[in-house]
């Protein structure tokens, strides 16, 4: 099982090798300021080398060079900088710039930025210039069609649309606005979210470390503003070869130019594949694919996903699917579980740029979907779908790694229901609509999966990693950073129909980073790291070693059981050792719930109230409260406060605020 075999994810997975090439003659004006390289907005020796390593160096705009303006830093949900990594962005109207200085050999660039939508929803497309050392200019069209969702679950594409759901409860006027004399207004745009977009580009040829790359927007560009987030930065070998003995899709008729649709001719190299046991080749080009493609018993392989792009409408069909579905689009497919799913299917190198710009749950619109057995998919870039990777199980025996996901309407990676002895590991997952990882035990358990050295960044809505149920399942050596709304950077959560926890639950040495957000209908703060009882007892094992919780906006752990059901539920046998908090702007540890922990080596500083909240079941009985926490010794450190885990506060004393004042933490720095 995994949870009891080493992994060993070397430094060098996933790295692109250094690739050949000269750079453009310095300009002779005063030396670039130094490059400051980051991982999820902070120093990278402070996030001690977890997360994904794809070979990219990111670096933030409001670190670089700008007549621009900084925006931020802000937690506040729905703004151009809360969505930022790092939570703050540079703005740029027409006629300004923002330069970065390369801080190795480069000849690819990956833009995140935002520009507005159009009036009326929809988006607009907007230049921006790019050049190297003031030469060589090249044009990106950027655009704000995939971004810009407003208001309630599941969203819309109108900025000016009311409610969508008034018969729910709405914080915004504390009713119900259809059972409400009179008649609530809310303004418009009602929450807008899902600013964010990237773009990639490939430059002329290799430039060195030190040379200065300028994004400039012209003097007569229609976007009023062009918020640059971050600038990622690498050297992209050459194209792969053909395998030996492949079939190339273009001997079936696909079409590299993109002009006409070539699913058919893959659908013909695949069953071709399947008959002589070849490897299907996808060589450089965009290939326009506009529907599924079911896989199985085959392997798929691309030049690079930096050279072979699969690419395809959003398609309305004629009637609704079997499934739901009212479009369909580009995607690799496995058999539906229910026919026994698909196996031995391997995806490799390739990119899949989708069309997706509003969330409607029932469309399989997704990168890669369906069942897989005895499977990988690795060196995907994955592009404006629903979801990057949704798998219906039951399955078992699949890896997914080195992939890079960004820009979806909802979640990144889902194992939904019964997928077990898995591997999600080396991803790196940016600006989700939903879950950024999330292994979801709906009817079935997952069990005995590992998810391991990723990166996830800026998921608008939910949990950068999620639990939803399952059996001995670990989570090590991920990097969370910047959950924006009703989310954590990791949830363990009994919730959405999921079968109890079981077994051991392991959450290892992963590094979470200005995570905690504002729960929209609770009004409060979350944890970096939320345990929530909804509709099971929390009980397995569950341990939680050696992570580090940075910048918290709020508490470093949260464990809660929603109001309805805190006398039946409970949160029991979770373990903290080896924790260390850096920055709370409340409380280390949020107990609203009836329960027990277990603290040893947990140490804290820069704290911004009691190092314990602990409301229990909000009964306040004169026994104290209905958590319970123990100290097994070494638990240090502290805030303004005093020692975060006072004897006084031991075993439950009742140490309540519900809504403790936020007191914004430093930076989080090197620890001695």
């Amino acid at each position: 099982m995994h949870r009891k075999r080493q992994l060993t994810l070397a430094v060098a997975v996933g790295l692109l090798a250094v690739a050949g090439g000269t750079g453009t003659a310095r300009a002779a004006a005063a030396p670039a300021p130094a490059p400051v390289v980051t991982k999820a907005g902070i120093d990278p020796s402070l996030v001690r080398g977890r997360g994904a390593n794809l070979g990219f160096a990111e670096q933030n705009a409001f670190n670089a060079t700008t007549d621009g303006t900084v925006i931020g830093p802000d937690t506040t949900p729905y703004t151009l900088a809360s969505e930022a990594t790092g939570r703050k962005a540079v703005s740029l109207t027409p006629g300004q710039y923002v330069d970065f200085t390369l801080p190795a050999d480069t000849n690819a660039i990956t833009v995140r930025y935002s520009i507005p939508d159009a009036p009326g929803g929809g988006g607009i497309t907007a230049p921006l210039d790019v050049t190297v050392n003031g030469h060589r200019r090249q044009t990106m069209t950027l655009t704000s069609q995939y971004a810009w969702l407003y208001n309630e679950y599941p969203f819309s594409n109108d900025p000016n649309a009311g409610p969508l759901n008034p018969d729910w409860w709405t914080t915004e006027c504390s009713c119900v606005p259809d059972q409400t004399t009179p008649a609530p207004v809310f303004p418009t745009p009602f929450r807008p979210s899902h600013f964010y977009d990237e773009q990639r580009l490939l430059l002329d040829h290799t430039y060195r470390a030190g040379d200065v790359i300028r994004l400039a927007v012209p003097a007569g560009s229609p976007a009023a503003t062009t918020t640059i987030d971050v600038l990622d930065t690498q050297n992209v070998p050459a194209p792969l070869r053909r395998p030996d003995h492949s079939l190339d899709v273009r001997d079936f008729g696909a079409d590299p130019t993109g002009a006409t649709d070539s699913a058919d001719a893959f659908d013909a190299a695949v069953a071709a594949a399947q008959r002589t046991g070849r490897t299907v080749w996808v060589p450089p080009g965009t290939y326009q694919v506009n529907r599924h493609i079911i896989v199985d018993h085959v392997t798929i392989q691309g030049a690079g996903n930096w050279y072979t792009v699969i690419k395809g409408h959003q398609v309305t069909l004629p009637t609704p699917a079997p499934d739901g579905s009212v479009h369909t689009g580009v995607g690799f497919y496995g058999k539906d579980a229910s026919a026994g799913g698909s196996h031995d299917v391997h995806l490799r190198d390739f990119a899949i740029e989708g069309d997706v710009r509003e969330r409607i749950d029932t469309d399989q619109v997704n990168g890669v979907g369906g069942a897989f057995s005895d499977s990988s998919v690795s060196g995907l870039y994955i592009h404006h779908t629903k979801v990057g990777i949704w798998l219906d199980g039951p399955m078992k025996n699949l890896s997914i790694t080195n992939n890079q996901i960004a820009d979806q309407i909802a979640d990144g990676i889902n194992f939904h229901g019964g997928v077990t002895d898995s591997l999600i590991a080396n991803n790196f997952v940016r600006n989700t609509g939903d879950d950024g990882i999330a292994l979801w035990s709906a009817p079935a358990a997952d069990a005995n999966d590992l998810v391991a050295h990723n990166t996830v960044q800026t998921p608008v809505l939910a949990n950068g990693i999620a639990l939803y149920g399952g059996s001995d399942l670990t989570v090590a050596g991920n990097l969370v950073a910047d959950p924006i709304r009703e989310g954590s950077a990791i949830q363990l959560g009994t919730r959405f129909g999921a079968v109890p926890f079981a077994g051991t639950i392991s959450v290892a040495d992963n590094t979470t980073v200005r995570a905690g957000t504002f729960e929209l209908n609770w009004k409060i703060g979350l944890g970096a790291i939320w345990l929530y009882a909804l509709e099971h007892s929390l009980d397995a094992n569950v341990q939680v070693t050696g992570d580090d919780f940075l910048d918290n906006t709020y508490d470093a752990i949260m464990m809660v059981s929603d109001w309805s059901v805190k006398d039946q539920y409970s949160i029991t046998n979770v373990h903290f050792s080896d924790i260390r908090v850096d920055g709370t702007g409340t409380d280390v540890v949020s107990a609203r719930a009836a329960g027990n922990a277990t603290f040893q080596n947990v140490v804290a500083r820069n704290v911004g109230a009691v190092g314990v909240n602990n409301c229990g079941s909000f009964h306040f009985t004169p026994a104290g409260s209905e958590f319970s926490l123990t100290d097994l010794g070494g638990n240090t450190g502290g805030g303004t406060t005093g020692p975060w885990l006072g004897s006084w506060e031991l075993p439950n004393t009742i140490t309540c605020d519900d809504r403790p004042t936020v007191v914004a933490p430093p930076a989080p720095g090197p620890w001695q």
